[in-house]
């Protein structure tokens, strides 16, 4: 199978999960990265300060990283604090509830899209240029996701809202689903197959890559790259696992 060098920073890392069903949202605080989240990619790939609150996440040529929630979750408020990866990069992308990071060349700026992902299907996307360079500081991703709808936020400003349209037979979220980050393969093989949800995004960002990017372009991809998270905040649903 034809090989390629490409860096897939893929985010599903919904971290400020709030009340349930209406209930009141406790208070978020900082808690170690242990107590709620497990590496599920090797270790020494990421890298930790302030006591576990932000974290750095390391991709090369030979390996792929991320970690997962200890516990899974329906519906709250999710949050997150990310410094984008600079220079050339494929795209970020989240699971289920979707928030994508086009990929850019250097010198051009991120797109940010939007999607809802129900029964392993898309086509919901909505695409914004952001209003600052996301890899130059830290900035706050969120989702609401609660049984009416799901709102996007950036730096707490909405830059989305998708309703509950069941009744108009529009599918909607609504299965529990666990918090994950995952900083892939640099240099991976066409077709890498990460979630099932994910295929048809990583398939599409290969065959983009191959299609836009010259070799050069792919060499520079191959290089290592950090992407950087903090902010690690979770307010506990009822039932969430301890340390």
């Amino acid at each position: 199978m034809a090989s390629l060098m490409c860096t897939l920073v893929c985010l599903s890392f919904l971290f400020s999960a709030s009340g349930v069903n209406g209930a009141a949202p406790r208070k978020p605080i900082d808690v170690p990265f242990g107590r709620n989240y497990a590496p599920t990619w090797p270790f020494n790939h990421i890298k930790y300060y302030n006591g576990g609150s932000e974290i750095q996440l390391f991709s090369d040529k030979y390996t792929e990283t991320g970690f997962q929630s200890k516990g899974s979750y329906l519906f709250g408020h999710f949050s997150m604090q990310i410094k984008m990866v600079a220079g050339d990069s494929a795209r970020t992308v989240t699971l289920c509830i979707d928030l994508e990071f086009s990929g850019n060349r250097k010198g051009q700026p991120y797109i940010l899209q939007k999607n809802v992902y129900t029964g392993g299907r898309g086509d919901r996307e909505q695409r914004i240029y952001l209003w600052f360079d996301p890899t130059a500081a830290y900035h706050t991703y969120s989702v609401l996701w609660n049984s009416y709808q799901i709102v996007f936020l950036v730096d707490d400003v909405p830059i989305r809202v998708f309703k509950n349209s069941e009744d108009l037979g529009v599918r909607f979220p609504i299965q529990p689903t666990h918090e994950d980050i995952l900083q892939p393969l640099e240099c991976g093989r066409l077709g890498h197959k990460v979630w099932s949800g994910e295929d048809r995004l990583v398939k599409s960002t290969i065959r983009g890559l191959q299609q836009s990017l010259p070799h050069r372009w792919l060499r520079s991809l191959c290089e290592p790259k950090l992407l950087s998270v903090s902010g690690i905040q979770m307010v506990e649903p009822e039932g969430a696992p301890g340390p």
